[in-house]
């Protein structure tokens, strides 16, 4: 009984396997029609602000239409275009309005590129007569050119066995950017000495040693461009050579400042000196100044007396006091010789004396009698009862120095 129905399964079973052998030999002779769709490039490699184009072909044994479908594929599935040809159908979403170019052959231009675009794209091209549907996937990326790359150091050189010095790469712009080092021209990679980051953009050194004198470069790439920084150089001294570096330093500082104090004492030496010697030029010139004044700077005219002429012609008649004019003990206080306008002489020598700013009174001498004068003197004038007019002031002329007094002149202005 249990041979009889195991034959009997093997029996039922065979038909359906058959069948489904056939099927599949079918198709593979080209019984079923399709859609066969192809891409060369599975990813596309975008720059910010520029145009990608994914490409695609197709093969159908119908002449007609295709019918095209590109989708954004996230979590919710995002329809780009759809179009029979490269006619659309509907309206395009707002984001990708007068950004988007269909071709016969299925393929797709995105201009304008932005990173929002970024993603896995699938196109569907199905045609009427056909009984399946092709279908393709293609990934876009939209990336931002790397910027050139600097290296920054404390410092360019350090001591032999110093701890944890330090190199950090860096960059402005640049998106998806990988970092590599480079030393001597050679690639870095991590050892007991010489570590990298997780991201490879910091370089330290365990502890220095002599050899690690040498030029090192950072590199940082993406998807779309490659930069190199500008070469450094890592000095590295040996600590017996620190010392002998800071010895001869320090002599040469110290030759210098005994060099510039020894140039500086003298030159100030002579400024001083010049500066006294200047200041006793002054204190002579305003000396000369107060005791001599200008003549063309006196202020005050002088006044002039002037007598009537019948006292002058009794003053003839009187001939009984005389007094020598060039005896200067026989003078008398309040009297003094007086020559006639026609007696001046038209140029008078000049006086060396020394007159002071300030006039000074001369002091009134005591009462006297006059000594008989000799004959053939001028006549004198008497010290009482003579009447007097007011003075009468002449200015000088403008810019005209005064002639100069004599010493008999200023005895009698004194007098009067």
């Amino acid at each position: 009984m249990k041979a009889e129905r195991e034959a009997s399964s093997r029996l039922t079973h065979t038909p359906a396997v058959l069948h489904t052998v056939s099927l599949l030999l079918f198709s593979l002779a080209g019984g079923v029609e399709g859609v066969n769709i192809t891409s060369q490039l599975p990813v596309v490699r975008g720059v910010l602000g520029g145009s990608a184009l994914l490409s695609v072909s197709y093969t159908s044994s119908s002449s007609d239409r295709p019918v095209i479908k590109w989708q954004l594929k996230r979590d919710k599935p995002i329809t780009v275009v759809q179009s029979i040809g490269t006619d659309v159908i509907g309206s395009l979403r707002a984001e990708y309005r007068d950004r988007i170019q269909v071709f016969e052959n299925g393929s797709l231009q995105v201009h304008n590129l932005q990173q929002s675009d970024e993603g896995a794209y699938e196109v569907e091209i199905s045609i009427t007569d056909d009984t399946f549907t092709g279908e393709k996937h293609i990934n876009l990326t939209v990336d931002v050119p790397v910027s050139r790359p600097y290296v920054h150091m404390v410092a360019s050189s350090v001591l032999e066995l110093s701890e944890l010095f330090t190199l950090n790469c860096s960059h402005q712009t640049g998106t998806k950017a990988s970092y590599s080092w480079t030393k001597g021209g050679k690639s870095l990679a991590n050892d007991t000495r010489l570590l990298l980051s997780h991201d490879q953009r910091l370089l330290t050194i365990m502890r220095v040693l002599m050899s690690d004198d040498d030029v090192y470069s950072c590199n940082v790439e993406n998807p779309i461009s490659t930069m190199r920084s500008a070469p450094v150089k890592l000095t590295v001294y040996r600590r017996s050579s620190l010392y002998i570096i800071l010895s001869t330093g320090g002599i040469f500082l110290l030759i210098t400042l005994v060099t510039v104090c020894a140039c500086w004492k003298p030159s100030k030496k002579k400024k001083k000196q010049r500066r006294l010697r200047q200041a006793a030029e002054e204190r002579i010139s305003n000396h000369e100044v107060d005791v001599v004044p200008r003549r063309s700077e006196r202020r005050k005219p002088m006044a002039l007396y002037v007598l009537n002429e019948s006292e002058y012609a009794e003053d003839e008649l009187d001939t009984s006091c005389g007094v020598h004019p060039c005896d200067p003990s026989s003078l008398p206080g309040y009297h003094g010789t007086l020559s006639s306008a026609s007696q001046v002489p038209d140029s008078l020598p000049q006086s060396t004396r020394k007159y002071p700013r300030t006039p000074v009174p001369s002091p009134s001498p005591p009462p006297h009698s006059n000594p008989p004068s000799a004959p053939g003197s001028p006549p004198q004038l008497r010290g009482t009862g003579h009447k007097l007019r007011s003075p009468v002031v002449t200015p000088p002329p403008p810019n005209t120095e005064e002639p100069p007094l004599t010493t008999q002149d200023t005895t009698t202005h004194n007098h009067l």
